[in-house]
């Protein structure tokens, strides 16, 4: 693939239906469920090729379990509950994978020995140390081997086994991940494991996913409305049995392909897989393009799916993104082209991502005329994007531009879509999407007809 690889004007509206790899978040947390029941679990529709889901599945083999994979099948023959990895210690390089990084932190707490976790040089600077607090509550013994609270670490698990019934109490997390990663673990601890939350609930839509994740695979769940009180244990005493799980379609994914329907007037993309039932709180992106004057036709019946349909023009949005947090480059690369300032909030947890994704957002769409506020009214969360006065110039002799993609998938694909209609845009790094959709390109090249 070239780098920088330049991207062409689609130059007319388009009609197309496009299906994204299975869903990163539920197919991790399906990987992490089967690697640690007893017998062979199935997983169709997993995420397979993408790097992600390549060092998650690399990573509980280390630790034990089987993996077979055929296509989008993946089939995991589980530990029962106790990792069968050297008592000694085992090291797992998570390379840039944020997800299996705290996932699979957690899940060390049933090794039978020490695990140390590293990463990729952006890894060892996300913070993990919430996390760890946690941890050692639950009886491990943590050693960081660089800066302290990011990786590299090392887990050393209790001798005697997690405590049991233990309650585990966050303010407001960092990251839902970390609630994600405790409360999975929940079958295999006597008494199950419970999660308060005093303070706002971070990316609620993360949490209410795992909670369902659990459900359908056989665990006991329980929730206070506001899902400030998390409990998990098991529903047959100890573990989980076998199972097996539809994966939907990953609608972070889905959000580019809306997106770019939304930006050309006129345009249809119907994302199939993903209709009013989808679980993932990404599914509901549509609805704020909706909101910005884009039309939407949403099917529960085959084909099932949503279909996002263009305006003549684009609205500005006020939107609070803390329940999607991965859409915001979409929705900020769509205000782009809107006719007048969006206001996004709700965005603290950007700065902790593969990049600091709000300063790179304002750095990238700089080079096109936009402005972008960070920190309104003293609200470091939030930002205003205001296109240049007559709009984003979208002539055929417009200066080039290279957007950087700071090693970022979210990034390349968000500023993607910047070249679907101004002319003369160039995406450096573009391999970088092979972290969670290696085939975005290529479907990508379908709105070309």
């Amino acid at each position: 693939m070239p780098d920088p690889l330049g991207m062409v004007p689609v130059g007319s509206a388009f009609d197309c239906a496009v299906k994204p790899p299975g869903s990163k978040s539920e197919t991790n947390r399906a990987i992490v469920l089967a690697a640690l029941a007893t017998g062979t679990s199935e997983l169709r529709g997993a995420l397979t090729e993408a790097d992600d889901a390549r060092v998650m599945l690399n990573a509980v083999r280390v630790l034990g379990a089987g993996v077979e994979i055929d296509g989008d099948v993946v089939q995991i023959t589980g530990v029962g509950g106790r990792w069968r990895c050297d008592p000694g210690g085992v090291e797992l390089d998570l390379e840039n994978a944020g997800t299996a990084t705290r996932f699979l932190a957690a899940a060390t707490m049933l090794a039978p020995g020490p695990v140390t976790i590293t990463g990729s040089a952006r890894m060892q600077e996300r913070p993990i140390g919430e996390l760890a607090e946690a941890l050692d509550v639950l009886g491990a013994q943590v050693s960081w081997h660089g800066r302290a609270g990011c990786p590299p670490l090392t887990i050393l698990p209790p001798a005697g086994g997690v405590p049991r019934g233990v309650e585990l109490e966050f303010h407001e997390p960092a990251s839902s991940q970390f609630v994600s990663a405790l409360l999975m673990l929940g079958p295999w601890v006597t008494g199950g494991i419970t999660v308060r939350i005093t303070g706002k609930v971070t990316s609620s839509p993360y949490v209410l996913m795992t909670l369902d994740l659990l459900d359908r695979v056989g665990a006991r769940t329980r929730s206070s409305d506001d899902l400030r009180v998390l409990r998990v244990g098991s529903s047959r005493g100890l573990g989980l049995g076998r199972f097996e799980v539809e994966i939907e379609p990953d609608a972070s994914g889905a959000s580019y392909f809306w997106t770019a329907a939304a930006m050309v007037p006129g345009s249809r993309v119907l994302v199939s897989g993903l209709d009013t039932r989808a679980i993932q709180g990404d599914a509901r992106y549509a609805g704020l393009l909706e909101r910005m004057g884009a039309g939407i036709e949403r099917s529960d019946t085959s084909p099932h799916g949503t279909q996002v349909v263009g305006p003549r023009k684009l609205r500005p949005i006020l939107a609070d993104l803390s329940p999607m947090p991965d859409t915001a480059m979409s929705l900020a690369v769509a205000a782009s082209f809107a006719q007048g300032t969006s206001v996004l909030r709700g965005l603290g947890t950007l700065r902790v991502k593969e990049t600091d994704r709000i300063e790179a957002i304002r750095a990238e769409l700089d080079k096109i005329g936009v402005s972008v506020e960070i920190g309104v009214q003293g609200d470091d969360e939030t930002i205003t994007i205001t296109p240049p006065e007559g709009g984003v110039s979208c002539d055929g002799d417009v200066e080039r531009v290279e957007f950087e993609t700071y090693d970022d998938h979210r990034m390349a694909m968000s500023l993607s879509l910047v070249g679907l209609v101004r002319p003369n845009v160039w995406i450096k790094d573009p391999g970088c999407v092979a972290k969670t959709y290696p085939t975005y390109w290529q479907q990508l090249s379908a709105l070309y007809g």
